[in-house]
């Protein structure tokens, strides 16, 4: 069974990071759609059970859809570069 979290809008000055799902109860599998309306690159950080820290570059107006298994924490960083801007969904699941 699948529950899609409701998409969430961000809006990042230069160099600030906000989570938007944590699980830290043994995580989740889950898939992240980020979508990047902005002018400037935006950074995935995805952090899983037993696993190193993962970043994902977004560039500007591009999209990443990631299925993960085990997702402990997922958050958006943006870059030095500028504000950023876009939408954030993620779905969870026992796939």
């Amino acid at each position: 069974m699948a529950i899609l979290l409701p998409s969430q809008i961000y809006n990042l000055a230069a160099g600030v990071g906000e989570s938007f799902f944590e699980n830290l109860r043994g995580g989740n599998n889950a898939t992240i759609t980020v979508n990047n309306f902005g002018a400037n690159p935006v950074n995935l950080v995805v952090t899983r059970v037993n696993a190193p820290v993962i970043t994902y570059t977004i560039p500007a107006g591009n999209s990443l859809t990631l299925e993960v298994a085990l997702l402990l924490v997922a958050a958006l960083q943006a870059t030095p570069a500028g504000a950023v801007t876009g939408t954030i969904q993620i779905a969870t699941a026992d796939f």
